[in-house]
């Protein structure tokens, strides 16, 4: 037996946080670290943000748990302001990126069996896409680490090279249901899809009746500076999955869709037992209360401006470190030159939590709410780490 009674799933780093502070997470001995991480996109408005501990507390005092065989109203109030605020006219609630997937998937499917077509359930996503660790997700994403030693490939997923449209095009077949991607992707290396591209697969799905679903887990809720990242396209798909920072560090998630494509969804076909529980719903509205407030989507602007012209000056300082910065809005990416898991020991030398993803990107995803304060000494700390994996100028 190993040395933990947990799974040997994660190479965790040798650190123990106690308490968070808004962008600054406090380790057991004391130590303070500055957290450009945000847990994975997930603590969209930093630590113990005090508008979202007082929803939560009040909420704990009340209920926590409801069967969905009853009236939430928590649910049908953060539902009816998600619907206000995007394309979507129904709303399911769920626990997990994953889940959101798998009923962004069954949403779709489910769609041409009720239209007379049920020979129409594959869908067509893109390489280097994460989409989750389900047997379905996984073979979404396609990623061989991933489905490696997990049996067969769930069958229905076709895949594309990244951003090649015209593969689309010939890819789609009469078993094609939908196209699925992520309008940023963020576990494959901070690659945001052109506009045009999403223009062009939208006006696909329109030619052939497909559906479009965007998996806007972690490039959602106001990570780039709009509330969803397509919305900078000027496109809308008729699926969406969403979670991570609209539960603000507490575990929830949704599948937003049209009235139209949700119409294969009755009564019996789909469900959950801990989805739209009271608490969360009572802290995605308090999260929804700040992300949507006037001027805070400006304000994740101007702080990406900063944060990404003072990145590029780094860049510019340790190009042999640095091959380029990209991302839009606070979702950048660091592409390294040195092994991105060598760059990320560095800035944690340096009290900076970073995460690491595909191609040799080390991401950058701080809270929403990050002051300039705390850029600008991330900046210092990145700067640093730099150096630390900098060669020495020859003389």
């Amino acid at each position: 037996m190993s040395g933990s009674a947990l799974f040997d799933t994660y190479a965790r780093a040798p650190l123990s946080f106690d308490r968070g502070e808004g962008s600054w997470l406090v380790s057991e001995n004391g130590e303070r670290y500055l957290d450009f991480g945000a847990g994975i996109a997930v603590n969209s408005l930093g630590y113990t943000h005090p508008h979202l501990v007082a929803a939560l507390v009040e909420q704990a005092g009340k209920l926590w748990h409801l069967s969905n065989l009853y009236q939430i109203p928590g649910q049908a109030r953060l539902a009816e302001r998600l619907v206000a605020a995007t394309f979507a006219d129904k709303v399911f609630f769920t626990n997990s990126g994953a889940e959101a997937i798998e009923g962004s998937i069954k949403t779709a499917r489910r769609y041409h069996y009720a239209n007379g077509q049920p020979e129409r359930f594959r869908t067509i996503t893109f390489e280097g896409a994460f989409h989750g660790r389900t047997l379905a997700t996984i073979a979404a994403g396609g990623q061989a680490k991933y489905l490696e030693g997990f049996g067969p490939k769930a069958d229905g997923f076709d895949q594309v090279p990244f951003d090649d449209i015209d593969a689309v095009e010939k890819m789609i077949g009469p078993q094609t249901a939908a196209i699925m991607l992520e309008p940023v992707q963020g576990e494959g290396g901070i690659r945001p899809f052109p506009a045009q591209s999403l223009r062009r697969l939208r006006e696909l799905c329109d030619k052939h009746g497909l559906l479009l679903i965007f998996d806007e887990i972690q490039c959602g809720v106001g990570r780039t500076g709009k509330f969803f990242a397509h919305e900078w396209a000027g496109v809308t798909p008729d699926i969406m999955a969403v979670a991570k920072g609209i539960g603000g560090g507490f575990p929830m998630a949704a599948v937003l869709a049209t009235e139209n494509a949700a119409s294969g969804i009755v009564p019996g076909i789909h469900g959950t037992t801990f989805g739209g529980n009271p608490l969360a719903m009572a802290v995605g509205n308090a999260v929804l209360d700040v992300i949507l407030a006037d001027d805070f989507l400006d304000e994740v602007t101007r702080k990406a401006l900063l944060l990404k012209q003072g990145l590029a000056a780094i860049a510019d300082e340790f190009p042999d470190a640095i091959e380029e910065i990209r991302g839009t809005g606070l979702m950048l990416g660091v592409k390294c030159k040195v092994p991105n898991a060598t760059f990320n020991a560095a800035l944690r030398e340096q009290k900076l939590l970073a995460v690491p993803a595909g191609d040799n990107v080390v991401r950058l995803i701080p809270a929403l709410n990050i002051t300039d304060e705390d850029i600008r000494e991330g900046l210092e700390r990145i700067r640093a780490g730099a150096r630390a994996v900098s060669s020495p100028v020859s003389a």
